[in-house]
């Protein structure tokens, strides 16, 4: 991926044939599951037009994005359905106060159980839209991680992670710097590990907020599809 001097991003999404299967559905917010292949919001080269914002807005004109996933990422979303709501939603980022879950598969196998990730995350201006970690410039970021199974044929390990920030493309540089890159990524990839999995095996898989309206405590789940 590469920005031309005209500004206009060059990389061209693929097509997502895939539908938006939704969750849950009230007056406030809108529950999501989004598939792999498909942008959260349309780029900035008009080819990449298809997305979660564009798709959604013809049938609620009002709809905003108060966080997104990367383009192969699945999973669960919360969408805002007027800009009060979607106001409170970012706050609950912000304050993180909203928690998620991953599942995810990554290359070999991890000697502990659990633990945690914590390595600061910087952009690196020679190999944009790659990040990395840097200890001078980077922003703390820290992601818990869970075995559920370690699997063989290929040797890898299923976890379930849970970020305590948000970083852009955090659990993928986290992944990595343990040794242990997430099958399928095709940005932090030290081994081919694009061969072994026909997409990115990374899905968001629960979402714990507070209701904007109730102030009720919801925790929300999504099947993972591999």
């Amino acid at each position: 991926m590469s920005i031309l001097s005209s500004g206009i991003d060059d990389f061209i999404a693929p097509p997502c044939l895939e539908e938006i299967d939704i969750l849950f559905q009230d007056e406030h917010i809108l529950l999501i599951n989004k598939p792999s292949g498909l942008l959260s919001l349309s780029g900035k080269n008009p080819i990449n037009k298809d997305s979660v914002h564009f798709r959604m807005r013809d049938k609620f004109p009002e709809i905003t994005l108060a966080h997104r996933l990367d383009l192969g990422t699945s999973g669960i979303m919360i969408l805002a359905l007027n800009k009060t709501v979607n106001a409170n939603l970012c706050r609950q980022f912000q304050h993180r106060s909203m928690q998620k879950t991953y599942i995810s598969e990554l290359m070999g196998h991890l000697k502990e159980n659990v633990g945690t990730i914590d390595a600061p995350i910087a952009k690196d201006p020679e190999n944009f839209p790659v990040l990395k970690i840097c200890e001078v410039t980077g922003k703390a970021a820290q992601s818990h991680f869970q075995v559920i199974a370690r699997l063989l044929n290929p040797k890898r390990t299923r976890v379930l992670f849970t970020p305590l920030t948000g970083r852009t493309h955090q659990l993928r540089i986290h992944s990595l710097a343990i040794g242990h890159p997430i099958l399928g990524c095709d940005l932090y990839n030290s081994e081919n590990s694009t061969q072994l999995a026909p997409r990115l095996l990374l899905h968001a898989a629960s979402l714990e907020f507070d209701h904007p309206s109730t102030g009720e405590r919801i925790v929300a789940h999504c099947p993972c599809p591999f």
